[in-house]
């Protein structure tokens, strides 16, 4: 796939992290790899944007993004309020398929879920997907309301006759609890997608050696990794015995 573009079933749910897992991987790989960021809001223009991370932890990557915006809002409410002419589908398209014509895979990442406004005429990271006739990649949360908000982005996906290329937990944590836990079978089936990858909790504060030296195994081999999401599966399951049972 030349171009994967990269949603999250909100904001704060690991999308970064997981793309910089991504691009990681895909280096380790042997693959050339850009990762643009569509449009970064909420960082001043000295600050490090989300594509910079990606770069400083998954290594020798192109990093891009169209626009920037100080507040943390959506895209077109940021544009709006700061004056700036915000960032529409077509030229997020256009950008993405010009890395493709230099790199191996391009990474876009949205910001926020996938319906955030990017423009006043309602442009979404959606319709980039469309123009691109690209596969979407969900990144989720792990715990309780997940499987709520994975399946409407599915749907959403679908109905655009857009093709959701798989689930990625974002953000798995150490000490999951029984939903977490539960989770790990019930993505699939709501998504109607594989899990293809889950992200420890606290990966992208790792030093950079040390993630990308251990991101090919948090995602499966579709996505250049070594993850295994039966032994995964089953390792989870075997914690979830109801208490007094043997």
């Amino acid at each position: 796939m030349p171009v994967l573009v990269i949603t999250g079933t909100g904001t704060e749910v690991g999308k970064t992290v997981t793309t910089a897992a991504l691009a990681a991987a895909a280096v380790a790989a042997g693959r050339s790899v850009a990762v643009l960021k569509a449009a970064q809001t909420g960082v001043r223009p000295d600050e490090r944007g989300d594509a910079d991370e990606v770069a400083r932890l998954a290594g020798a990557v192109t990093a891009d993004e169209l626009a920037r915006y100080p507040e943390p809002l959506a895209p077109g409410t940021a544009a709006r309020r700061a004056g700036m002419a915000p960032v529409h589908p077509r030229e997020v398209a256009e950008r993405a398929a010009k890395l493709a014509t230099e790199h191996d895979l391009v990474l876009v990442e949205g910001a926020g879920g996938l319906l955030v406004r990017f423009d006043a005429e309602g442009g979404t990271l959606a319709d980039a997907a469309r123009l691109l006739g690209a596969p979407v990649l969900i990144v989720a949360t792990a715990g309780l309301g997940t499987l709520n908000t994975t399946e409407l982005t599915a749907r959403e996906l679908r109905r655009r006759d857009l093709e959701p290329a798989g689930v990625v937990i974002g953000s798995w944590p150490a000490d999951p609890d029984l939903a977490t836990r539960c989770n790990v079978a019930d993505l699939p089936e709501v998504a109607g997608a594989p899990l293809l990858g889950a992200v420890p909790a606290g990966a992208g504060v790792l030093p950079p050696a040390d993630f990308r030296a251990k991101a090919p195994a948090w995602l499966a081999p579709r996505l250049d990794g070594t993850w295994d999401a039966a032994a995964f599966r089953a390792r989870e399951g075997a914690r979830q015995q109801p208490e007094g049972m043997a």
